[in-house]
């Protein structure tokens, strides 16, 4: 599988502060890539490095198969990069500032008006191409600045934040954008602090003062991480329960928990069968039980507090 970005010591440095530290990761070319951390982990300092929009302290990036450092004009032809803050021209019109962006990045002049035209189809803008930027809703504003940075048919499409401070209706709309172009080719590079969104990439990467913890898809992630699911019991004699079940190797942890059995297995499908079974054939009633899924919040909390992952 080819890359289409890839780190080796990348680190950003501002003074004494250190940014982004000597990371090491790679995006695989047609993945959608999360960066999934809190405001403050380095997240927008690692992408405008990887833009070439700040130069780097250490390390090296590869971007579209060009040296971020020594080739940042190449790398820049190749991506669409959509900022967290928005900053386009608030006294041009929609169609006036992709036509404006088209020609930046060297589309002639037939070529700006057709693929100005298929943007704003994409974006759905088709009402608003003489309507100036500055009056424009903030989710409208969001959609232009898509489009801007899709004009020139980038292979890879760097989004900072790009659903902060927008409506979930809203949020769902541009995932949907987002997903058509991963399917038309594109990759994906995603800032977010919203699990929900993180739970749709592909890969995530959990970034956290600047260091990234952990990489892999959500479910490698919640696997490695809390290393099974919880199961709750509510039977006859909890404690009677507890004796019997804690010596079952299939049994991870078990304890008492608001007059519950909470344990903690590999697999629940498989557990769940073996741990019933075994009460009843020991005259424990099973009145209930509830399998708790592991969320990406779940796993995010703990690496924020360990910063460690199982191998």
């Amino acid at each position: 599988m080819n890359e289409i970005i890839v780190t080796h010591g990348l680190t950003k440095r501002f003074g004494d502060i250190l940014a982004v530290n000597h990371v090491n990761f790679l995006v695989h070319e047609g993945e959608i890539f999360g960066l999934l951390g809190p405001n403050g982990a380095g997240k927008t300092t690692m992408v405008r490095m990887l833009c070439g929009l700040l130069t780097i302290s250490e390390g090296t990036a590869t971007v579209a198969g060009y040296n971020v450092s020594t080739q940042p004009e190449k790398v820049k032809k190749k991506i669409g990069y959509m900022s967290q803050s928005f900053c386009l021209y608030e006294d041009l019109t929609v169609s006036e500032n992709l036509n404006f962006f088209a020609r930046i990045y060297g589309l002639g002049k037939q070529d700006a008006k057709k693929r100005v035209e298929q943007v704003i189809r994409i974006v759905q803008l088709s009402t608003m191409e003489r309507r100036l930027a500055g009056v424009l809703s903030g989710g409208l504003r969001q959609r232009l600045a898509l489009a801007c940075a899709l004009v020139h048919s980038p292979k890879l499409l760097v989004l900072d934040e790009p659903t902060a401070g927008i409506d979930p209706t809203l949020r769902r709309v541009f995932w949907t954008y987002f997903r058509e172009l991963n399917r038309e080719g594109i990759s994906i590079l995603i800032n977010t602090h919203y699990m929900d969104e993180a739970a749709l990439c592909d890969r995530l990467g959990i970034m956290h003062n600047g260091n990234i913890d952990a990489v892999g898809t959500p479910d490698e992630l919640r696997q490695k991480t809390i290393h099974g699911d919880t199961v709750d019991l509510l039977c006859s004699n909890v404690e009677i329960a507890k004796s019997i079940l804690e010596v079952e190797d299939y049994i991870l942890s078990i304890e008492r928990q608001d007059g519950l059995l909470r344990t903690m297995v590999v697999d629940a499908d498989h557990a769940v069968p073996k741990i019933v079974s075994k009460l009843e054939r020991a005259g424990i009633s099973v009145d209930q039980v509830r399998v708790s899924e592991v969320k990406l919040e779940d796993v995010f909390i703990k690496l924020s507090r360990t910063g460690e992952v199982a191998s």
